[in-house]
């Protein structure tokens, strides 16, 4: 896919032509709550500025917190791993939403299980894609890019402290 972008590298107005997208989801997970394939498909589509092939796996805290340690050197389970496989066109990735911990900080953080799911996996996508907060001015960067494409999906800004359980699905 072509897109235009402006000074940041951000695309104006996610102009989008057709391109190809193939997505794969993997429930291994015991969470009853997630999301459709269908729901997911709609979040990483729209944030996807470039060809892609994405294998998503919802994952339980075990297989999480092993892949944790092993990639990042972290003992525990985190929300989101995006793992990029450099040098292949079109871009391939896999990205891995640990349930357990994803359903945890929605509850803690009021926030409409949905609206997070959809937050982390366009927040991988970004990561597939390149967009890293390390930096501040990227966090920054990247945290305006998830701001506007939630929005576009009807989901409130996920930075806010408010509870966006009324918000679109």
């Amino acid at each position: 896919m072509k897109s235009t972008t402006n000074k940041l590298g951000n695309p104006d107005h996610f102009v989008q032509k057709t391109r190809s997208f193939k997505l794969m989801v993997q429930y291994a997970t015991e969470c009853a709550t997630v999301p459709t394939r269908p729901q997911f498909r709609r979040w990483a589509k729209i944030a996807l500025m470039q060809e892609a092939e994405v294998v998503l796996r919802l994952v339980d805290e075990k297989e999480g917190q092993e892949l944790n340690q092993q990639f990042r050197s972290k003992n525990y389970a985190t929300n989101v791993l995006t793992f990029v496989y450099d040098d292949t066109e079109p871009l391939t990735g896999d990205i891995i939403l640990c349930a357990p911990v994803v359903s945890k900080e929605a509850r803690q953080q009021h926030k409409n299980l949905l609206a997070h799911y959809a937050h982390l996996t366009i927040h991988g996508i970004l990561h597939l894609q390149g967009y890293d907060h390390i930096e501040d001015t990227d966090a920054v960067t990247m945290e305006q890019l998830e701001i506007q494409i939630l929005a576009k999906l009807g989901f409130a800004n996920p930075y806010l402290e408010h509870d966006n359980a009324n918000f679109a699905q």
